[in-house]
């Protein structure tokens, strides 16, 4: 009888709370596991919890209640276990601005205790990889963003870990800078067997590169699954309208009326529907019959954001 080999999951967390003084509640109480070799990203706006979450998993602050495991290592009972199984890029650059790229690179490798042979191998494979060779030998502070970042994820794997954590990573990035880094990004995944979990607040970094995602509000994470999945739920098309006056009180009229499916929801004084494939205009006839006062109307496919507005309430976006 053939047996099944079980793999842990990469990053295990169970109830994981932190309250700071004064009953500031960051996080509250959230479960979610991230397989081995998986891309998971926690969505949500600034302020969610997010960072706090990745703080506790990289051991920078220390969990209130609940259980965190990397790669099987407890955060709390077996701190440097589980850091040498990980490695972290935080929102805030720590290169040395004064020292070279490969300086910085090679002074990583010496800290994880690395030889210099596997070292000097390592960090030529990772400027190769990383489009760093021409910048690689510079100050790092000459460096545009975007080379920084791609150093500062290149420094990350000189150890080689098996849970990679990304808090952020391009934020304050100019548009054409974030799409390469995101290319970077995709690339690790599809070469490699790291697990990478990330936070951001944009949603197409989200779609474009999570296998899942925990959506998080107010410390909690309020939906968890596939991008595609928590999208299919919308419908594969939104009817938007903005009205003049109140959007709950024109919701209740076009659900009365059978025109609002469920799922609809209205913020401020936009009222948004999810329908199916071809029904946009069907929906859109149907409400101008109803002689709302419409500002717009219009049809688009459904984005993250929606799912966050039905959840929540409030945009995703900073």
């Amino acid at each position: 009888m053939t047996q099944l080999r079980v793999t842990r999951p990469a990053v295990e967390v169970d109830g994981l709370t932190k309250t700071y003084p004064g009953g500031v509640h960051a996080v509250r109480g959230i479960t979610f596991t991230v397989d081995t070799a998986e891309v998971f990203g926690l969505l949500g706006p600034n302020g969610a919890g997010k960072s706090t979450t990745i703080g506790m998993l990289t051991t920078t602050v220390a969990p209130t209640a609940g259980i965190a495991r990397v790669a099987g290592f407890d955060v709390v009972s077996q701190p440097l276990a589980a850091r040498a199984v990980s490695a972290t890029v935080f929102q805030e650059q720590v290169l040395d601005q004064g020292l070279s790229g490969r300086r910085n690179l090679d002074i990583h490798a010496r800290l994880w205790g690395v030889d210099a042979r596997t070292a000097r191998r390592r960090i030529e494979g990772l400027v190769e990889r990383f489009g760093l060779g021409e910048v690689v030998d510079r100050a790092v502070r000459t460096m545009s963003g975007g080379q920084r970042r791609r150093l500062e994820i290149a420094r990350a794997l000189v150890s080689e870990p098996r849970v990679l954590f990304l808090d952020e990573p391009t934020v304050g990035l100019d548009p054409l800078i974030r799409h390469e880094l995101l290319d970077v990004i995709a690339g690790l995944h599809a070469r490699t067997e790291t697990t990478i979990m990330l936070t951001t607040h944009y949603l197409d970094e989200a779609e474009r590169l999570c296998d899942r995602v925990g959506v998080v509000h107010r410390g909690r994470i309020v939906a968890l699954d596939t991008p595609a999945a928590l999208l299919a739920g919308l419908g594969a098309e939104i009817v938007e309208l903005r009205v003049h006056g109140d959007g709950r009180a024109a919701l209740a009229s076009l659900r009365a009326r059978g025109i609002a499916p469920d799922g609809a929801f209205a913020v401020g004084s936009t009222v948004t529907l999810p329908v199916r494939a071809g029904a946009g205009a069907g929906s859109i006839t149907a409400i101008r019959d109803l002689g709302l006062a419409t500002a717009s109307i219009s049809t688009r496919r459904p984005t993250l954001d929606d799912v966050y507005l039905r959840l929540t309430g409030d945009r995703i976006a900073a």
